[in-house]
């Protein structure tokens, strides 16, 4: 099909990569704007303040039709929460399925909705759903907590086994850097994810990520926060805070740089987090056991994911401020 002018260029936006060296052009559109939760670190809430509305299929269909014939061969769904509307947003993807049955997407869910509707796996799946990010954010249930979270650690591992017997794709995202975060508390996340056979489903940059404090966010009125704030960055456009550990700072930091090496040199998850695991072992003063050592993290396994990994929540960094 020829190229029309007014159609949107994909050709220099995100890709999805499939493994063996196979991607699919990305295209982007959002089935609702806003979302019903209010969750304390969330940077969508200081904008929406819990308030949610649909936008019309038509609309969707038609958005997702013309970067379809600009190339678009996978949809990301940008709502913060895909099933805010959840039967609105079933009808989307049975639709979408019927007339591009080749096309794939991706979603955003939280966890608590994922256990709640988690009898629409099977269309998800059937429909072509790759993948699915939900932001886990902790897997200690004190922080959960703070965060409003909406879900526990026992949650969470219960909808990994859940998601992963009918084949369907986790991306779980973390904050794992806050100020109730500890060294033994990082290790955890660390091991969990281990012992759950995730290594390979998390982008690197999750294991860095370092709580944001934005303007109007719900943290600035927890006792528990305000603790450890400082002042507002206009130039970052968050707030600074600083760990009670200065230990915890420092790993933040050593996690950081392995993680944007790993970045440049293209290492893998696996690779990387091989990396941050002795890091974290070494900041608890433990010997970190071999995770090369046969079983421990079975096979590599190709799990699709785009080119860009997605995140919120990130506090900036030096370098990004200065480049605002």
């Amino acid at each position: 099909m020829p190229q029309r002018d007014d159609l949107p260029d994909l050709s220099r936006y995100a890709y999805v990569e499939m493994g063996h060296k196979l991607r699919r052009t990305v295209g982007y559109t959002e089935a609702s704007r806003g979302c019903k939760h209010q969750c304390r670190h969330c940077p969508v809430v200081p904008v929406y303040d819990g308030k949610f509305r649909i936008v019309s299929r038509d609309v969707v269909m038609e958005d997702i039709r013309q970067q379809i014939q600009g190339g678009a061969e996978h949809i990301t769904f940008g709502d913060p929460d895909f099933f805010n509307g959840v039967g609105h947003a079933i009808r989307i993807i049975e639709d979408l399925h019927e007339q591009y049955p080749a096309l794939t997407y991706d979603v955003t869910i939280k966890v608590e909705h994922l256990l709640k509707f988690a009898h629409h796996f099977q269309t998800l799946t059937r429909t072509g759903c790759l993948f699915i990010t939900t932001a886990v954010e902790a897997v200690d249930d004190g922080v959960l907590r703070i965060l409003d979270k909406g879900h526990t650690r026992d949650d969470f591992v219960q909808l990994v086994g859940l998601a992963r017997s009918v084949n369907l794709t986790l991306s779980p995202t973390f904050i794992p850097f806050l100020p109730w975060t500890t060294r033994e508390g990082y290790l955890d996340l660390l091991q969990l994810l281990v012992k759950l056979g995730l290594v390979d489903y998390v982008a690197s940059v999750q294991l860095s990520i370092r709580l944001l404090v934005p303007k109007g966010s719900r943290l600035l009125t927890v006792p528990v926060m305000q603790q450890h704030l400082g002042s507002f960055n206009a130039a970052a456009l968050c707030y600074q805070w600083t760990h009670p550990d200065p230990s915890m700072d420092r790993l933040h930091d050593r996690v950081s740089q392995v993680v944007e090496t790993g970045e440049v040199e293209s290492k893998s998850r696996r690779e990387t987090f091989k990396e941050v695991w002795h890091l974290a072992h070494e900041a608890c003063g433990r010997d970190a056991p071999d995770l090369n050592q046969s079983g421990t993290l079975g096979a590599p396994i190709n799990v699709p994911c785009k080119s860009e990994p997605w995140y919120c929540c990130a506090e900036p960094t030096a370098s990004q401020i200065a480049d605002f």
